[in-house]
């Protein structure tokens, strides 16, 4: 809630307002929400897209931001030397009827174990999905990848330049095997940080704090800690 009472127009979740498309948007709208709280500081954690949103509210509210948890993610574009962004994984981002085995390829490795792990953890979330909350809108899915676009564009000097500009102490960590998402861009982006530390899972993708929920637990826990 905002000092008015209301909540901050970000058109998501139980908000209301237009959804946003840009990375400054979304930023903004994290920035508006801590601000609602009256938080003079806090740990921000982010997962894929919400990852590069976090690093972008380091950047434009410094003082804001203690630590931050980037999970599954990667710096604000493409890196050099990364792969490739896969036609299968955009054709699948883009289907509006998605089903599980598609799910299942952009969040976990081709294996019998992670599938496995998957399934297990499809099962938990559809049961808390079927009691019911706000559907995400088809304009706010938009949105967003309207916004995964433009970075797909951004030039490297930029990427590099807002990495270098975040000085707060930042934990990377990535599936080895992401699809969407690869490992190589967590890599060359702590190489551009001031204070970082980069964790990756073997066996395990873009949903890798899902499959190893216990021990990135644990990691996120004692690197807030530090």
């Amino acid at each position: 809630m905002t000092a008015s009472g209301t909540a901050p127009d970000v058109g998501v979740g139980y908000t209301d307002g237009e959804p946003r498309d840009s990375l400054e948007g979304f930023a903004g709208g994290a920035i508006e929400f801590i601000d609602a709280l009256g938080l003079p500081q806090a740990d921000l954690f982010g997962w894929s897209l919400g990852g590069i949103v976090a690093q972008r509210v380091a950047v434009r509210r410094p003082e804001l931001v203690r630590r931050l948890v980037v999970a599954g993610s990667g710096p604000a574009g493409w890196v050099p030397d990364a792969p490739p962004f896969s036609e299968k994984v955009l054709g699948i981002m883009a289907k509006r009827d998605a089903d599980l085995e598609d799910i299942l390829y952009l969040f976990y490795p081709e294996t019998e174990t992670a599938r496995a792990a998957g399934r297990e953890h499809f099962d938990h979330v559809s049961t808390r999905l079927a009691a019911g909350g706000p559907a995400v809108s088809e304009t706010a899915a938009q949105g967003m990848l309207t916004a995964t676009a433009t970075l797909l564009a951004a030039p490297f000097d930029e990427v590099r330049a807002e990495l270098e500009a975040i000085k707060q102490p930042v934990l990377y960590a990535n599936g080895l095997h992401d699809v969407m998402i690869p490992a190589h861009a967590s890599y060359v982006a702590v190489q551009h940080l001031d204070n970082a530390t980069l964790v990756l899972y073997t066996g395990a993708g873009h949903a890798f704090l899902f499959q190893y929920a216990k021990a990135f637990a644990q990691q996120v826990v004692d690197f807030l800690a530090a």
